[in-house]
This record gives C-alpha cells, structure tokens and sequence, in this order.
C-alpha cells in the first residue's frame, strides 16, 4: 500500500522535476537567445553608425570637391581675365605706335610687343641708342606713359593709393634685351643686358612718370633682362637676320595671385585625401 502510495508521489516529483528542468533550459535558451539578440542589436547599431559616419564623410567629401572645383574655377577665370587684359594692352600700344609711325609685332601668348629692325636698330657690338632709335625709344616712352597707367592699379602721381584688385593688371613690364648670334656668347650677355638698360634709360629720360607706376605691391613696373643670343626669332646667317635679332622685345606679366590660388586648393585636396583615407579604413570590431 505504501509502496503503491510512495509510487505515485515519486512518479509527480520526477514529472515536477522534469518541469523544472525543462523550464530551466527554456529560460537559459531564451537568455542566450535574448543575449544573442543584444549582441545582434548590439553590432546591428554599430554597423548602421558605421555607414552613417561613412556616409558623413561621404557628403564631407562632395562638400570639399564642390568647393574645390569652384576654386579653380575662380582661378582659371581670374587667368583668362589676365590674358584678355594683357592681350588689349598689347593691342593698345600698337595701336597708339603704329600712330606714331612705328610698326610692332605682337605675340599674344607670350605677351610680347616686339620692336622691329626699324624701330630700334643697334650697330653690331654696340649697345648705344643713337639717331633715329633714340627718337623712337622716345616714341615709346611717351606711349607706354600714357597706355600703361590704364593697366596699373597705381596711379602714375605721388603719394596717391593704389586702387583694390577688382581687375587685372600689369605685374611687371620687362624690358628685354638681344643680340645676334655672332660674337663670343659671354659677351653677348652683358650686351644684350646693356641694351635693356640703355633702353631703359631713355625711356624714363623721356617720359620720367614711367617710374612712378607701379604694380599692386608697390614696386615700379618697368624691369630690364638681357638674353644674349637665346630666344632668336630669325634663324637664318644673313645679315638682315642678325639685325632683326639684335632688338628690344617687351614683355608684360600680369598680376595673378596664383601662389595663395594654389596653396588654398591644395589645402582643400589635403582634406579631401584625409577624409578619402578615413572612408578606406577597415572597420574596427
């Protein structure tokens, strides 16, 4: 009898105690399920702040290369600017020159207003203005004093300011000189040197103000380089060719703030480049 009433209790613990078991393991099943959950969620939202931060850079990026494509933009605009004034300049003094009888050639891409053989004529070996080119350097001088104030932002009077850039001007204005090809080339340097300087000269005898332009930092425009026999523009062994080589060529640059242009888009590029390398970095768990 008790053995028959024992049995049933026994039988009720064991099933109480599978319960308890399986519930055990149900609750263990269902933490390591809710833990496996956390850790989905977990790395879900590490992912998801993972693409929002890639996508972050992403926009900074397009940001920078808008603003660097307008940058160059403004630079390139501001180097046509620059070339279509010096190109009008050229024009303009051989416009007024042809006026004054002398026949110029201008080289638009290089900026050059080249005086011919008949403008200004040097004996050979010598660097001496005399006759007739001394009359047209006076010429020229009375042209570029009243062309090239156009074209500076400093007016040719003293102590008056120098206007802002709001356009393009002249930089410098070389005043270069050449020589044939004949003779030794050392001194074909210090001739072609001599001629810039004499022409020089003349010029600021002639019309003095020419010294008082100057460019957007103050410093007077005119500048003289010699080039001996390097930069020939007949090369033919004739004499007519030698004396079409012996001249004085003149040589604008403009003002172009290209140095701070360029530092300011290489910045942007140096940005780009870091933000570019933070997108390529491999994720870290």
């Amino acid at each position: 009898m008790v053995v028959e009433a024992e049995a049933p209790v026994h039988g009720d613990a064991e099933e109480e105690n599978y319960f308890i078991s399986m519930t055990d393991m149900m609750v263990g099943v269902l933490f390591i399920f809710i833990i496996m959950l956390m850790a989905f969620a977990l790395n879900f939202q590490k992912q998801a702040d993972r693409q929002e931060d890639k996508i972050s850079v992403a926009e900074e990026v397009g940001r920078k290369l808008e603003a660097l494509e307008q940058r160059v933009s403004q630079r390139l605009s501001e180097i046509r600017e620059a070339a279509s004034a010096r190109a009008q300049l050229l024009h303009d003094l051989r416009d007024a020159l042809s006026r004054e009888g002398l026949n110029v050639t201008v080289d638009e891409a290089n900026g050059v207003l080249r005086l011919s053989e008949d403008a200004i004529l040097f004996p050979v070996n010598g660097a001496d203005l005399v006759g007739r080119a001394r009359d047209n350097v006076d010429k020229l001088a009375r042209v570029l004093a009243h062309i090239l104030p156009v074209y500076s932002p400093c007016p040719a009077v003293a102590d008056s300011p120098c206007l802002s850039r709001s356009r393009a001007y002249v930089e410098t204005a070389f005043i270069e000189g050449h020589t044939d090809s004949t003779g030794l080339d050392t001194n074909n340097w210090d001739l072609s040197t001599k001629r810039a300087v004499n022409t020089f000269r003349e010029l600021i005898v002639a019309a003095p103000d020419l010294r008082r332009i100057l460019n957007g930092r103050g410093s007077e425009v005119l500048s003289v380089s010699g080039y001996a026999s390097t930069r020939g523009i007949d090369p033919d062994r004739t004499a007519l060719a030698y004396s079409r080589n012996r001249r004085i060529d003149l040589r604008f640059v403009m003002e172009v703030d290209s140095e701070s242009g360029l530092r300011e888009i290489q910045t942007l590029i140096d940005g780009m480049k870091g933000e570019i390398a933070h997108l390529s970095r491999p994720a870290v768990p």
